[in-house]
């Protein structure tokens, strides 16, 4: 039997929450593919909908949130499996031996009163795995990730550094050899050169391991060294999808060149750098037509009267405009050359 690309296949997702202000959608009408040992970066501004999809992917929003659609994950071997339907205890078992997460925060995703081994302990007795062996295999992931078991397995999380601590949390994450490792703001509290050096790591570890990566971020030049693709998410749904390269130097829609435009550069002088005009859309409000409209430079009527659907671009990548031919003179970047030097420096 052959194994199919896809890890993941979701369709007509929504995440909502009932506020005393009104039903809150936060992930609207989403499909997105995800394919099998790929990293896929998915970016956007801070409250677009990006951790409440990658949630979506374990069935792990929290209450009151509601996830309605589909997420099927297809394994290596057997049936798919139509995520938002497990039990507890089969959701159990799928979050951390088919899909692990790993959380922005270390510490706080780290019990301060346990040290690092008892957590590896915890969860391999969890999960009826051999503590030995598991044990003895949590000292090899340490180990990969740059890290001396003999003084972390001994460590409480206070005891290491940010960049430790989120390097042991990714060892942990891999204890029970899951399929699939979906990363939340993993580097958003650690400094420029730990960043780059968690990035290298992941990459490394994605080809030992024959890991799908699912990398969430506002940061954009982050995931230039590390993703295959990116999926770019405004106002809880999703804009524009293709590689790296595409959306970099080819992006269609305007949200996205305007993204690339606002990102920080210390090569580029301060009045050549430009943030987002307006606002982002609550999540309560009712949004009509393109959820961009109100920002957008090339907006019309059409626009604010009606949903653009998501359609191929020069046959390369997807975007969710009317107008996608104008956005490159609408939304000029600072210039194809200076911006390829500003994302893979």
């Amino acid at each position: 039997m052959s194994v199919r690309d896809e890890i993941f296949e979701i369709r007509n997702l929504d995440v909502s929450f009932e506020l005393n202000r009104g039903a809150s959608r936060v992930v609207r009408d989403v499909d997105l593919n995800i394919h099998r040992e790929e990293t896929l970066g998915i970016v956007g501004e801070s409250g677009s909908g990006k951790s409440m999809l990658s949630s979506s992917l374990l069935n792990a929003v929290v209450e009151p949130g509601v996830c309605s659609g589909e997420v099927t994950y297809y394994p290596q071997d057997g049936d798919p499996i139509s995520v938002l339907e497990l039990s507890e205890s089969e959701l159990k078992r799928f979050r951390w031996e088919e899909v692990a997460m790993v959380f922005q925060g270390a510490m706080s995703s780290l019990n301060p009163v346990m040290r690092v081994r008892a957590h590896f302990r915890e969860t391999l007795q969890d999960h009826n795995r051999d503590i030995p062996a598991g044990l003895e295999r949590a000292r090899e992931l340490l180990e990969s990730v740059y890290l001396d078991p003999d003084r972390v397995m001994d460590a409480y999380p206070h005891e290491l550094s940010g960049g430790m601590k989120q390097r042991a949390l990714i060892a942990l994450s891999l204890i029970l050899e899951p399929e699939v490792l979906v990363m939340d703001e993993p580097t958003a509290a650690l400094d420029l050169l730990m960043q780059r050096s968690i990035v290298a790591l992941l990459d490394d570890l994605q080809e030992e391991h024959d890991l799908t990566i699912v990398f969430i971020t506002h940061d954009l030049p982050l995931l230039t060294k590390l993703a295959d693709r990116l999926t770019v998410m405004y106002a809880f749904g999703i804009i524009e999808n293709g590689t790296v390269d595409e959306l970099l130097y080819n992006s269609s829609h305007p949200y996205t060149r305007a993204l690339l435009a606002a990102t920080p550069d210390l090569n580029v002088p301060v009045d050549e750098m430009h943030a987002i005009a307006g606002s982002k859309p609550d999540p309560v409000d009712r949004i009509e037509g393109c959820s961009y409209h109100p920002r957008c430079p090339i907006a019309d009527e059409h626009c604010r009267s009606s949903e653009p659907p998501m359609a191929t671009v020069n046959g390369t990548h997807e975007s969710a405009c009317f107008y996608h031919e104008k956005a490159r003179e609408a939304v000029p970047l600072r210039g194809d050359s200076k911006q390829e030097g500003a994302v893979h420096e």
